[in-house]
């Protein structure tokens, strides 16, 4: 920002809410507040849970000492939102229980949140909810790290970034380039020549929908394909992940870096130089 804008700043602490789809809901906590807390900013961070639906994976004393439903938190105003992926890419999005609840979330955040981030299921939820984007099944599923450029490398989202960087990806359906291109409100900031669309943005920032998995720990990948290959599912070596693409030896991590910068730039460009100091300016 210039001297001018500087000088009036009035600083506060973020107000943060990251709506958690994922099964282990622990591991994800962890990933996503291990990137937002590389950084100066405050910030003050809110659980979010979808109201009925059970979780097998994470206890419920965990849930009742951590997360609100959104029917608890929807008076409120955010100047973040972080929603992530979920394991239902291969259901129709009216198939999934609690639509009609994530369609309701999606219209809100829209006039109580100054950025929203989708990831995964979730970005390609809000394609569709919003801009009419659909998925579509892969033949087989996406699974490793694979490498990418910027399509805008002037955007603030990429400050920092090497000319190629690299993402994890685990998922079963996609989101195409074409139908992304017939959407004028709609602009594809990063792709990768194997694993297609990663990054598109909208409303100049106030939504940004990530196909891929930046947030991963080191070991995400390598706990699911030894989960799936010890249940006798079909899933193959996750691409570039362990060295000499051999399970048997540790995973190279290739994503660490430009993870740390991308939520560190959203936070910072578009979230705290966005927002109003005033959260309930929010609209």
């Amino acid at each position: 920002m210039d001297a001018d804008e500087a000088s009036k700043q009035d600083i506060r602490p973020l107000k943060i809410v990251i709506l958690n789809l994922m099964p282990v809901k622990v591991t994800t906590e962890n990933d996503l507040i291990r990137l937002l807390s590389n950084t100066p900013l405050q910030l003050e961070i809110d659980f979010m849970m979808i109201k009925g639906h059970v979780s097998k994976n994470t206890s419920a004393d965990h849930l009742n000492a951590f997360y609100k439903t959104f029917d608890q938190l929807k008076e409120n105003k955010y100047d973040g939102m972080i929603i992530t992926g979920a394991p239902l890419e291969q259901l129709d999005y009216e198939e999934v229980k609690y639509w009609d609840e994530m369609k309701s979330i999606f219209d809100w955040s829209r006039s109580h949140v100054t950025s929203t981030m989708y990831i995964c299921w979730a970005a390609q939820a809000g394609l569709y909810h919003f801009y009419g984007v659909p998925k579509y099944s892969l033949e087989k599923k996406m699974f490793g790290i694979f490498k990418h450029t910027a399509n805008v490398s002037l955007n603030p989202i990429f400050r920092g970034f090497d000319d190629e960087f690299y993402v994890p990806h685990s998922r079963h359906s996609e989101v195409r380039r074409s139908d992304i291109e017939n959407v004028n409100d709609l602009t594809i900031l990063s792709e990768s020549d194997d694993s297609g669309v990663y990054m598109v943005m909208a409303r100049g920032g106030r939504e940004i929908f990530l196909t891929g998995h930046a947030e991963y720990a080191p070991y995400t990948l390598d706990t699911e394909y030894k989960r799936d290959a010890s249940q006798g599912l079909e899933i193959e070596v996750p691409v570039n992940y362990y060295k000499n693409n051999n399970p048997e030896n540790e995973p190279v991590v290739k994503w660490r870096s430009c993870a740390n910068l991308m939520f560190a730039n959203w936070l910072n460009y578009f979230v705290y130089q966005e927002t109003p100091y005033d959260i309930r300016d929010i609209k």
